[in-house]
């Protein structure tokens, strides 16, 4: 049978909220679950993504967080959760589970929201860094997929700097794309090209629309 040419449909949903959400930078720390107002969200989105019929499979960084806002996604479209290390959080290092609080009074936080392509968190990753990793992973996602519908989930700010990609934007404009959690972003993803960028943030309606059946 011939390789489908048509592009894939990547979703790409934020995990749910977690008890430290808006107050700690918490990255890649283990141990961190939704809290209880998370594990309504991911349910609520799994509903919403659950009435698209053409889902082939369900993607999730290793973060427990992603994994179990994946959950009931999968289980709503009957596939498992696959985990994919290039959809990981961005590696804070040094300033990983540091109040935000803190962080904000620091003198290299306006580069962080400024100018973050030539930030280099210390002891991680660069936004750069982060950036590519994730832009390969989705568009992995779309060539192993195409002409499919795949969920991919994953975090704030790296959702952010693949739809930044998508857009053409400057690396020092993603901070400006909001990602709220459980939110979903779909993106087509071809062979060769840009993706194409078909809804940011959506974080409640019909999602049927972007998967003609």
């Amino acid at each position: 049978m011939a390789r489908s040419t048509r592009p894939a449909l990547v979703l790409l949903v934020r995990h749910g909220q977690t008890g430290t959400t808006g107050q700690v930078l918490p990255g890649r720390a283990r141990g961190l679950s939704l809290a209880d107002s998370g594990v309504a969200q991911a349910e609520a989105v799994a509903e919403r993504i659950g009435k698209i019929k053409r889902v082939a499979a369900v993607y999730a960084s290793p973060m427990e967080r992603a994994r179990e806002t994946a959950a009931p996604i999968a289980a709503a479209v009957g596939r498992g959760v696959a985990i994919d290390d290039g959809l990981n959080e961005c590696d804070f290092g040094d300033w990983t589970g540091r109040k935000l609080s803190d962080l904000r009074r620091r003198k290299d936080w306006s580069e962080v929201q400024n100018h973050p392509s030539r930030f280099r968190f210390p002891g991680g990753e660069s936004f750069a860094e982060m950036q590519l990793r994730m832009v390969e992973a989705v568009e992995g996602l779309g060539r192993s997929n195409r002409g499919k519908v795949v969920v991919a989930v994953s975090h704030a700010d790296t959702i952010k700097a693949v739809v930044s990609h998508a857009l053409g934007a400057h690396l020092d404009q993603f901070q400006r794309i909001v990602i709220s959690p459980c939110s979903v972003s779909a993106l087509l993803v071809a062979g060769a090209g840009p993706p194409i960028v078909l809804a940011t943030n959506e974080v409640g309606g019909d999602l049927t629309r972007l998967a003609p059946m």
